[in-house]
């Protein structure tokens, strides 16, 4: 769940008119909208890693993204705001474990990324 008062974008597609072009070729309405918040390198790293994997635990995707404590909390709060992961607390007998998924809204968003990833690829390759 958002945090009170946080703004959302709605991620959906875009209006036409709103289209950004590489080298004069419009891209897509489904790439037209791009998502700063998956796009920084460690919030990619996790969405992209749960996207391949129904959970990785905290410590799973820090010796992965080879980020500390820190790093990880912010970023995947961050993720957690935008309903993007889902995070769920528990114990191992004494331990505590915290476990993350990925959200059919981060699924969603992944998919609209890498679609705009793609058509950005395409546009340029064509233009060489």
């Amino acid at each position: 769940m958002a945090k009170q008062g946080a703004v959302r974008q709605d991620r959906g597609a875009a209006d036409p008119a709103k289209l950004r072009s590489v080298r004069g070729r419009a891209i897509g309405p489904d790439t037209a909208e791009f998502d700063r918040l998956i796009h920084e390198r460690v919030r990619l790293g996790i969405v992209s890693a749960l996207a391949v994997n129904e959970k990785l635990s905290f410590n799973d995707l820090k010796k992965l993204l080879k980020i500390t404590d820190g790093n990880l909390s912010v970023h995947a709060r961050k993720l957690e705001d935008a309903n993007y992961v889902s995070c769920t607390k528990s114990f191992e007998g004494r331990v505590p474990r915290t476990e993350y998924r990925l959200t059919a809204e981060g699924r969603r968003a992944i998919e609209r990324y890498l679609n705009h990833m793609e058509a950005l690829i395409h546009a340029t390759r064509e233009h060489k």
